[in-house]
């Protein structure tokens, strides 16, 4: 087995003996994990680090979450094979990518060509067709695209994004960092029911504030 092969491995098994201390073991989900090496979505300087809970530095001054933070949001999704999703913040495309293995049709969008570019490359080489990688301006979600059954942003807003809500089906979901002080980034939960929402306050995150418009040079 080759040592790229053995660091996903036991990379993969102390994630996934972490995720069930926290009480995460759906099995579809870790599964989707499992089969998304996310050695393919970091710098491979960081590699020995892909499975572990630190961020680590991406292009354009962006960086990737966690690995266990970023299962611990999809878990909180409860995404269902035929739903359409909608995440705004692509990142390295790992998100995406475990998201297209679970549900019918995903649509990841970043403001950073090159992000989009590096994602779109990672996610293909893991053969993943569902999921359109797209350089765009998240900060109103994507109007004209039609309705999801979940929306994840990974960006953090001043307060919380009303704009997407118009976006979510009866019964949808959305995930979404919001600053609750200068120094202090929670993630919010909005749940649609009719015209009604049900708001949650999940835990504290560490991502950085939204910045409207597509990156001139990157």
């Amino acid at each position: 087995m080759s040592t790229a092969r053995v660091v996903e491995k036991e990379g993969f098994a102390a994630l996934a003996l972490r995720l069930r201390g926290e009480g995460i073991n759906n099995l579809d989900l870790l599964t989707a994990v499992e089969q998304t090496p996310r050695t393919m979505f970091v710098p491979p300087q960081f590699a020995g680090d892909a499975y572990s809970s630190r961020l680590l530095p991406i292009d354009c001054g962006s960086f990737v979450e966690g690995a266990d933070l970023a299962v611990r949001l999809l878990h909180l999704l409860n995404l269902k094979a035929g739903q359409r999703v909608l995440e705004i913040g692509t990142g390295s495309g790992f998100t995406a990518a475990v998201m297209g293995r679970l549900t019918e049709r995903v649509l990841t969008v970043d403001r950073y060509k090159t992000l989009v570019t590096g994602a779109q490359q990672s996610i293909e080489k893991n053969g993943i067709r569902n999921v359109i990688v797209r350089q765009a301006d998240g900060s109103n979600g994507m109007p004209g695209e039609g309705t999801f059954d979940r929306i994840l942003v990974t960006a953090a807003f001043p307060s919380m994004p009303r704009q997407f809500v118009e976006q979510l089906v009866s019964g949808g979901m959305l995930i979404a960092p919001v600053m609750v002080s200068d120094t202090e980034c929670r993630m919010l939960r909005l749940v649609k029911t009719g015209s009604r929402f049900d708001r949650e306050d999940l835990f504290e995150v560490p991502y950085l504030p939204i910045v409207p418009h597509l990156a001139q040079a990157l």
